[in-house]
């Protein structure tokens, strides 16, 4: 034989072919964000010069062309339009709708934080302009992952792996984490802090949307018979609930509550969307009020949460301020609110409720927008949701089926828990509100989730990973069902 008959020929290493696509609807979109963005500053910058008049005694009419921030307003904007360039540039056919419904949150937080007091919180220059930096750090977060991440074999092949990481992550909290208003919250390295219950909630989606796609016959269809109760398959499901267990009990015990229900929540619907097995979901619930009512007698923290939100009025100047002071502000709003900067002045220099910044900012715009406003707000968190479920529905595999809605039922669930909290609808917890409230580790979390979806919704995937090969306990199955 010749040579070149010997001679091997190598595949070529596979290209990606990168073409530039328009995004017509996405533009659009940003371009009325953009605009009603304008118009919000333009209103908040009237008002602001308005209270000014008022206090120099100089009354007369008011400028109603210059919004209160043009620089910031400026490079927000600017920055959204480039994160639309790079997604043209990039030439997937990810998802339009989401892109524009975070600008949409984002703008209204940082109009909020610009009509706020700037000494609150903040290290470049003041609230808002610190605002302004994580969202920009946020929107670079959701540009590399939607153009970078084309296959998620790096997330389901190592659940375990991103499930130690998360539980080690909150051990090192509870060791060497500093308590925040009696909860300890923040893990500091060097100059950098944060809170990492904002990253676990990413992880756990993470573990669970692995471990339900590779157990999701057996979880269908077996069950555990003890007398006339069928439960669930016990083996199958006991490092699922051992996973969630270690870190919901971490949770309680650094006093975070609304990461607990936060978890509680997805994993329970996880559960329910992988199995349509309505008895996991009374399961739950039972093991819920079971839960509830021992930790209402055993912590004292979880009883005080519990007696402010069955009367609040108890004791209005003490420890439940804030959910009256809550109430007043949505009271105060009406139907179409005061309108934006116009909402009940600062008292000593700070505003009317504690932590409206963090914890409160949805009172804050339920008082200055009003129903409407606030309605509307809730209804860009169900485009993120209804955008999320619809990428499951079209998911090429129960992975990324899984994986998708439980990242989009994340961010629904926690609007969903401060919003009610804030109406005072159950307990106040202390989380925040996706992309409006203030904070670094929140506004990075979230951005990784829609940064994700948006990834998962690329048309055009590239093919499913190669199937492992089965395990022995597996092995055992499959020869025992013969």
């Amino acid at each position: 034989m010749t040579a070149r008959a010997l001679r091997v020929v190598e595949p070529e290493p596979r290209r990606l072919n990168i073409r530039p696509r328009f995004r017509g609807r996405e533009l659009g979109l940003l371009i009325a964000v953009a605009l009603a963005l304008y118009v919000g500053s333009l209103s908040l910058g009237a008002t602001e010069r308005f209270r000014a008049q008022l206090r120099a005694g100089e009354p007369g009419p008011v400028d109603m062309t210059t919004p209160a921030d043009v620089g910031l307003l400026l490079v927000y904007v600017g920055a959204l339009f480039a994160v639309h360039a790079a997604l043209v540039l990039a030439g997937r056919r990810t998802d339009q709708i989401m892109l524009p419904a975070v600008a949409l949150l984002g703008g209204i937080g940082l109009l909020l934080m610009e009509r706020l007091p700037q000494d609150l919180a903040g290290r470049l220059g003041g609230l808002a302009q610190t605002q302004l930096a994580w969202l920009i750090i946020g929107l670079l977060i959701v540009t590399t992952l939607a153009v970078a991440v084309r296959s998620d074999v790096w997330l389901r092949r190592y659940k375990y792996t991103w499930a130690a990481v998360g539980v080690g992550l909150l051990l090192l909290t509870f060791v060497f984490g500093r308590d925040v208003n009696g909860a300890r919250l923040t893990l500091t390295l060097g100059p950098v802090s944060g809170q990492p219950s904002e990253l676990l909630k990413v992880i756990l989606v993470v573990f669970l949307a692995g471990y339900l796609s590779e157990n999701r016959p057996l979880l269908v269809e077996e069950s555990t018979k003890v007398g006339p109760v069928r439960l669930p398959p016990l083996p199958y499901l006991a490092p699922m609930v051992a996973m969630w267990a270690i870190a919901l009990g971490i949770v309680i015990v650094q006093r975070d509550l609304g990461a607990a229900l936060l978890f509680f929540a997805v994993f329970l619907l996880l559960l329910y969307v992988s199995t349509a097995r309505i008895s996991f979901v009374i399961l739950g619930l039972a093991a819920f009020v079971v839960g509830a009512g021992l930790l209402y007698f055993v912590f004292d923290h979880i009883r005080t949460r519990i007696d402010i939100w069955l009367d609040p009025f108890a004791d209005p100047q003490g420890t439940g301020y804030q959910v009256v002071q809550a109430l007043h502000a949505f009271a105060r709003g009406g139907l179409i609110g005061t309108g934006l900067g116009n909402g009940l002045p600062t008292i000593a220099g700070r505003p009317p409720i504690p932590a409206l910044h963090t914890d409160f900012p949805f009172a804050a715009l339920g008082e200055e927008l009003g129903l409407v406003g606030i309605l509307a707000i809730l209804g860009l968190y169900l485009v993120l949701v209804e955008r999320g479920l619809r990428i499951a529905s079209a998911a090429q595999d129960e992975f990324r089926a899984i994986l998708a809605a439980g990242l989009s039922l994340v961010i629904g669930v926690q609007a969903f828990i401060i919003a009610a909290g804030n109406l005072k609808m159950i307990p106040l917890t202390g989380i925040t509100l996706p992309f409006v409230s203030y904070g670094g580790s929140s506004l990075l979390a979230n951005s990784v989730i829609v940064g994700l979806l948006i990834a998962l919704s690329e048309r055009a995937r590239e093919p499913l990973p190669p199937p492992r090969a089965p395990g022995r306990l597996r092995r055992v199955l499959d020869r025992g069902a013969a």
